[in-house]
């Protein structure tokens, strides 16, 4: 198989994290999920934690100022947040990483960043909100009480944070090259899915 970059964008409990580490392993790529954190603080010179902390608490928009190079690899413009900085720090790690070659990287607005690339494939995972219940009770060990609301709380935080800083609705299935609903076929069978498509893509 012609191994390119592969972006996965999901919804909180469908199993996306999952899906793209079977996806690394079946073809031996590197895997960034929260390791990209770790590579944008090597770069920028913030911390981890700070960069944790802006994926929950961004508020600020650059609006389309990404669309058009604005603080690519800098991240001293005072007219910029402290959050505007730290997405900035994680959009050029995320090219960085891409620039070295095959890859599986999981959220952190992926798929825009390296939206003008095309070695990229694109997908973006879902499933009903009450299968994601179960998993987040049974997989992430929240409690069945706080369970809905912590899984239509990811989501919203997901959804206002790559509308903030892509200008795009998150999944919005023209913005990728496959979507799918995880409840379907489950895991396995759904990273085997997108394996399929990766394989019909190569043979165009």
């Amino acid at each position: 198989m012609k191994q390119s970059v592969i972006t996965i964008s999901r919804e909180y409990g469908s199993g996306g994290r999952l899906i793209g580490q079977k996806i690394a392993e079946e073809l031996g790529l590197p895997f960034y999920d929260k390791k990209l954190l770790t590579v944008a603080a090597q770069e920028s010179g913030f911390s981890e934690d700070l960069l944790r902390q802006a994926e929950s608490k961004a508020q600020n928009s650059l609006l389309y100022s990404l669309a058009t190079g604005l603080g690519m690899g800098y991240y001293g413009p005072d007219s910029l947040s402290l959050y505007d900085k730290l997405f900035l720090a994680q959009f050029d790690a995320i090219r960085h990483i891409a620039e070295k070659g095959p890859c599986v990287i999981v959220g952190r607005c992926a798929d825009f960043v390296l939206r003008d690339r095309t070695d990229c494939t694109h997908f973006f995972l879902h499933a009903p909100i009450e299968k994601r219940i179960e998993r987040a009770i049974d997989s992430y060990h929240i409690p069945a009480e706080e369970a809905p609301d912590a899984v239509k709380k990811t989501d919203r935080a997901r959804a206002n944070y790559y509308a903030h800083y892509t200008g795009h609705k998150w999944g919005d299935s023209r913005l990728y090259h496959l979507s799918a609903d995880t409840s379907r076929l489950g895991v396995e069978k759904t990273a085997e899915l997108l394996l399929s498509y990766l394989q019909l893509a190569d043979r165009r």
